[in-house]
């Protein structure tokens, strides 16, 4: 599928926020039911079979022509529009990710995502010292051509916010843009709209909890080059923020602090761990340059067209049971699942769909999957 060529109609739109607002289904499942049915449409009249044949309790909780059409009119009333996966105006980046949202909601000036991007992310009891110079590497990063992402939380990101609203910055929310968190920020992100956006996967009305924001901070880190952590505490969710940038490959930057302050025990763990030592914007330039140079390369897998195709393959009664008895709590790779029940791999996704849509399997990250 070319890039350049992929726009979706206003139905295919309509069809594709019915499916990722569907009961049981993220973006992995998304793409996993776009590919093996051939598009959202016919994704979504499979669910009630899948969702019965995979062993749920209730019928699937499919989200309604009215309930999708009500939150697309509501939200572009807002100024708010959905972009997807494969459009040109997509987050090149973020299309990379390993679960890259289907659709992305985003208000403001759009521009700003097509451009390098750098995070700013640490602590929200933050110090007058880590504030400075969050400020501080927002500014120069932003005089050198960088848009700077942040989660718009109290402190740091705050900061880094604030000091590079005429160069741009994306706030990426962990709830939808009518529940703004935290909501003393509304007016700092309003200000933002101008050269920045902000920018969301969950629904308009979505308030978010406290699961939310490590699925967010995966998109803070997707849709940057890198991230750099200013201050950290030792269990906070800008060292998950870091873990999830080194997963996707992006390049993890740290600012050395006073190894007396626990706000500096993250930060002093990661440059341990082999994180690039930050104590001025130069440090993040020369690393981010050459990257910058090679181009941005695209995903091997890309979402696949909507075309008239009929279902994949229809698992029998036997190889399903087979399938969910190598299953259990503990996480089993997917290519194990294909060696050890003898089926294909087509049988096997199309029981895991099953199993998911039922509400009964839980995804992990490099393809493991575990029974709930």
């Amino acid at each position: 599928m070319n890039h350049d060529k992929l726009r979706l109609s206003e139905e295919q739109r309509l069809d594709w926020l019915r499916l990722i607002r569907s009961d049981n289904v993220g973006p992995r499942t998304f793409r996993d039911l776009i590919n093996f049915y051939g598009g959202a449409r016919a994704a979504l009249a499979a669910l009630p079979g899948l969702a019965r044949r995979g062993g749920a309790s209730a019928p699937a909780g499919i989200c309604s022509h009215e309930d999708a059409e009500r939150e697309l009119k509501a939200s572009r009333a807002s100024g708010i529009e959905f972009i997807a996966l494969g459009e040109p105006d997509y987050p090149p980046r973020l299309q990379m990710i390993d679960d890259p949202p289907p659709l992305i909601a985003v208000r403001g000036n759009r521009a700003v995502l097509a451009r390098p991007l750098v995070a700013i992310v640490g602590s929200r009891n933050a110090s007058a010292a880590g504030v400075k110079f969050a400020e501080r590497l927002a500014r120069d990063l932003g005089a050198a051509g960088f848009a700077i992402v942040s989660g718009l939380a109290r402190g740091i990101d705050a900061a880094a916010h604030r000091a590079s609203l005429a160069t741009g910055t994306i706030a990426v929310l962990a709830g939808g843009h009518d529940r703004v968190y935290p909501p003393e920020h509304e007016g700092l992100l309003e200000s933002m709209l101008a050269e920045g956006a902000a920018l969301s996967e969950m629904p308009l009305a979505w308030e978010p909890r406290a699961r939310d924001f490590p699925r967010r901070n995966r998109l803070i880190s997707g849709l940057s080059l890198g991230v750099a952590i200013v201050e950290a505490a030792r269990r906070s969710g800008s060292l998950i923020t870091a873990r999830l940038a080194g997963e996707q490959g992006r390049e993890v930057f740290a600012v050395p602090g006073s190894p007396l302050d626990p706000r500096a025990e993250g930060t002093n763990g990661l440059l341990k761990q082999g994180a690039t030592l930050v104590t001025e914007a130069a440090d993040v330039i020369a690393v981010l340059e050459p990257i910058l140079g090679r181009g941005v390369e695209l995903p091997a897998q890309e979402p696949a067209r909507e075309a008239a195709r009929g279902p994949g393959a229809e698992p029998g009664e036997d190889e399903r049971s087979r399938i969910i008895s190598l299953l259990g709590p503990t996480p089993v790779a997917i290519d194990d699942l294909v060696r050890l029940s003898g089926t294909s791999p087509a049988i096997v996704r199309a029981v895991l769909l099953e199993l998911e849509i039922a509400g009964r399997l839980e995804r992990h990250g490099g393809s493991l999957v575990s029974l709930v």
